[in-house]
């Protein structure tokens, strides 16, 4: 199990006397972060493509970090990955690009169950190019699609589906393999939206088979920073909008503009990060302790590994807390012994108190936690709670503790009464 006290080292935020639930709408930073991003602006601060030092440097940390997430992710190469401002601005422009190979009458299958950034882009495109658009359900009493409906809605029009890897609002894990078998059985591209679940564990492009795979590094311990993952096949053949001195080949074509090196300085430290956490505390079963360390790759996999394992501890607690308080209801997976179908985040209400009555008072006892529909809002619609405010939406990472989700219960009793 991780040393959670040396963990929580890393994190400088994590000396206020605050329990930080806040998590799914962006992790707290690591201090191997905040030092590349320090280090970036103060020895190595210049634009791209110049041939002084400066700008030789610059371009040499953008080559490591990208090199570093594609580790991360198991892109095959690192021109596979794409940097840009945020998961919804990458995906809003490669949604233009993906718009001129739409055809009248063809289609697009998402989600209920999808933050509205992999939703809404879709919704345009399609609304432009005169597409349908097909929408795979959930069940509502546990907030999990309805994966045995996808085959019926897809057929040779079918051209893009997209879907998430976890719910950002409920936390659902879902089947991403057997979705992208079944799209690729009529041909169509899986575009995957693994914000949510990057910071909870390993992701692996090359064994889910997607088209393309994107993520956010605030939501992994690090700063504001879009990671796209896309199929180099699929990058070389779809235009890209940009100007005209830019360059024609991926991952650069599709890199609009000055992007912001700082941030992806500190991807490289978050990256570093998790790299020391797979180090020192990863899986020591006697198959894996015989495994040598021989890459990045595996590092950043047992780190993952490692989060995983402990988070269903505090995914667990969490639940079986919850359950003990009158007048709560979980929306989504509430059975203790099925945390290994979802990420810790959990959504609830609370009978005869308003999403945001809850969270205001969980502040003055300095637990953070989010409310509302968390940009999820054809979940929140599905589920009638958008008259109603949404949920309130908690989310431990594995900086958080076992203390932290009792004093959060404890913090949460008085207000059912």
């Amino acid at each position: 199990m991780l040393d959670v006290a040396a963990v929580r080292d890393h994190f400088p935020a994590l000396a206020r006397e605050a329990v930080y639930f806040d998590n799914p709408g962006g992790t707290q930073i690591c201090r191997e972060a905040l030092g590349r991003i320090h280090q970036y602006l103060q020895d190595t601060n210049a634009n791209q493509g110049g041939a002084f030092r400066t700008s030789r440097d610059s371009d040499a940390l953008v080559e490591r970090a990208r090199s570093a997430a594609a580790d991360f992710l198991n892109a095959s190469r690192s021109e596979e990955i794409i940097f840009g401002p945020n998961m919804t601005s990458l995906t809003f422009q490669l949604s233009r690009s993906l718009a001129r190979r739409l055809e009248p009458q063809d289609e697009i299958v998402v989600t209920c169950l999808d933050h509205d950034a992999n939703i809404a882009p879709w919704l345009l495109a399609a609304q432009e190019r005169g597409c349908r658009v097909r929408w795979l359900d959930i069940d509502v009493e546990d907030c999990t699609l309805k994966i045995q409906d996808l085959e019926r809605l897809l057929n040779p029009r079918t051209r893009l589906v997209a879907l998430g890897m976890a719910s950002n609002a409920v936390g659902t894990v879902n089947d991403v393999r057997k979705v992208v078998e079944l799209a690729r059985a009529v041909g169509a591209w899986v575009y995957v939206d693994a914000v949510h679940f990057a910071p909870h564990g390993p992701i692996d492009v090359q064994e889910l088979g997607c088209d393309f795979l994107v993520c956010s590094a605030y939501k992994f311990f690090g700063p504001h920073l879009g990671i796209l993952y896309g199929r180099l096949e699929r990058l070389e053949e779809l235009p890209a909008y940009k100007v005209r001195p830019a360059d024609n080949r991926p991952p650069h074509k599709f890199e609009t503009g000055t992007p912001s090196f700082e941030a992806i300085a500190g991807l490289l430290g978050a990256l570093e990060y998790l790299a020391w956490l797979g180090e020192t505390f990863g899986p020591a079963t006697p198959e894996k302790a015989a495994e040598p360390l021989r890459d990045r790759r595996l590092v950043l996999t047992k780190a993952m590994e490692a989060i995983r394992a402990y988070e269903a501890t505090l995914a667990r607690r969490l639940l079986e807390r919850l359950a003990g308080i009158p007048g709560l209801r979980i929306w989504g997976i509430a059975d203790p012994d099925r945390v290994e179908e979802r990420v810790p985040t959990v959504s609830f209400t609370l009978e005869g108190r308003g999403p945001r009555q809850v969270a205001e008072a969980l502040d003055r006892r300095g637990i953070y936690a989010w409310d509302g529909n968390h940009y999820a809002l054809a979940l929140s619609e599905r589920l009638g709670l958008e008259p109603k405010g949404g949920t309130v939406r908690v989310g431990p990472v594995h900086y958080n503790t076992l203390e932290e989700v009792d004093r959060f219960a404890s913090a949460l009793l008085p207000l059912a009464h």
